[in-house]
């Protein structure tokens, strides 16, 4: 399943950014699509996640209250909508997906089979 995420850039603390994760082919089934992101020197890290077919979602206690994840099947895009954002959010954001059937880890880089090549979002203070 190749993904292309993109929307990210540069913004001052407090605002919004909203990146999209282009699916190429409509995911068959129960696709868990994920949102990671890595900042230099530290490991990848969960955001959150949608299951395509339920639009089920979960999120990294960081992302709460502040992000929000959405899938268009007509697209297929998946959406990060990033509010109120903060320096720590900088960061190179992916996307992935899970092909069914998946497991409990959905917060692990390893349960993910498909990755997009990442987009830098960097937040200023």
């Amino acid at each position: 399943v190749p993904l292309q995420a993109f929307g990210g850039g540069l913004v001052q603390a407090g605002n919004s950014l909203r990146l999209s994760c282009e699916v190429s082919g409509r995911p068959f089934g129960d696709y868990r699509m994920g949102w990671f992101r890595q900042a230099p020197g530290k490991e990848r890290e969960f955001v959150g996640c949608i299951r395509w077919s339920s639009g089920s979602v979960d999120y990294a206690h960081s992302a709460k209250g502040r992000f929000t994840i959405s899938r268009d099947n007509a697209k297929p895009t998946v959406y990060l909508q990033m509010n109120s954002l903060e320096p720590e959010d900088t960061a190179v954001y992916y996307c992935a997906a899970d092909s069914p059937p998946t497991n409990i880890y959905y917060f692990n880089p390893e349960s993910y089979e498909y990755w997009g090549q990442g987009t830098q979002v960097t937040v200023s203070s």
